[in-house]
């Protein structure tokens, strides 16, 4: 007997129902966890999404798309396949997908984390037999802090360099990290400015629902206007453009959950590091599988093989698997087009 959920060349694919989930190639029937471009991918025949990725992927994808949405908690039949899309506290619109089929039921986690940032739907447990898991930060050495905290560092080194004559600038990916750092930012400390990037976004999640702080174009800062002290939240791929140089003098950081390993100074050559990240830590992992109650975990994107062992000698039947998911890698760190979280 084959599993319910197959890993192909394609993607992972459910034969019972002819579908897959997050494919990395081009099939028919697309069922999508989250907007990142690292799992909804262009050309797609049909996509199906939780509908707070609509707006995003259709600017993302393409605005004739054939995309059919349900919310969260809605069950759609495929062929006798019962599915549905659970939140997974990712980003906005994330979700964890649910495969029920003759009484054997499959999660796949897509991207996850099990802190509520008080933004994003909060991750749900759901209970499965086998649960296929991200491992993006599956060492033990990735523990993150409560993010108020990261917040608070934040807003102190915006406030200090306020105060020496400097502008901020802040790297987060623009779908996500972006808007979870505007709404730790404290906007009595100065304008706030956004990548075009972001800008695009932030308007596609206010559409469904989700609030957000006021925000500047990037275009319209003029320094005999608003003088220095502002921040600006812009992609990583975008850093070392020319608009960086209107806003000199600055200081740059960015936040990251590789900040966690590579120091907080001199992150990639920027001024400073926060560790902050749309992934569950390695402590946020094990809470995630155990809360889920699975007998069988499968590791996908990142330290597969490591994190896999660990669960092993915990007492669960994990085994490995390969996608070309990146998780929040180093690469897509640099690369705001193939950001990931």
């Amino acid at each position: 007997m084959s599993d319910l959920l197959e890993f192909k060349p394609q993607g992972i694919y459910c034969a019972a129902a002819d579908v897959f989930i997050d494919p990395w190639r081009k099939v028919e029937k697309a069922l999508i966890t989250h907007a990142h471009a690292d799992h909804a991918r262009w050309g797609q025949q049909h996509y199906l999404a939780q509908a707070d990725n609509a707006l995003v992927m259709r600017e993302r994808l393409g605005k004739d798309i054939s995309l059919q949405t349900v919310a969260y908690g809605e069950v759609v039949m495929i062929n006798g396949v019962k599915f549905s899309w659970h939140p997974a506290g990712h980003i906005p619109g994330s979700a964890q997908i649910r495969v029920e089929y003759r009484g054997e039921v499959w999660v796949a986690s897509g991207d996850y984390k099990v802190e509520d940032d008080e933004f994003t739907p909060a991750f749900e447990p759901v209970p499965c037999h086998t649960f296929i898991s991200e491992c993006t930060f599956g060492m033990p050495v990735y523990r993150w802090e409560p993010q108020q905290k990261r917040y608070a560092e934040i807003n102190q080194w915006w406030a200090q360099q306020a105060v020496l004559g400097k502008n901020c600038l802040l790297f987060g990916y623009s779908l996500g990290k972006a808007q979870r750092l505007l709404n730790g930012l404290e906007p009595t400390i100065g304008p706030i400015f956004v990548h075009p990037a972001i800008a695009q976004m932030n308007a596609a999640l206010e559409a469904v629902g989700y609030r957000l702080p006021a925000t500047l174009p990037l275009s319209t800062y003029n320094k005999k206007v608003h003088g220095t002290g502002v921040m600006v939240i812009a992609p990583p791929g975008a850093g070392g453009g020319n608009w960086e140089k209107k806003f000199e003098p600055y200081s740059d950081a960015s936040a990251s959950g590789w900040v966690q390993v590579r120091g907080n100074r001199r992150w990639q050559s920027l001024d400073r590091g926060f560790v902050m990240s749309d992934h569950a830590d390695y402590p946020g992992l094990l809470q995630a599988i155990e809360a889920c109650g699975a007998e069988r975990v499968v590791c996908t994107h990142g330290f597969t093989a490591l994190f896999s062992r660990q669960l092993r000698e915990l007492g669960y039947n994990a085994r490995e698997e390969h996608t070309l998911f990146s998780g929040e890698s180093e690469q897509s760190e640099k690369s705001a087009e193939g950001e990931a979280g």
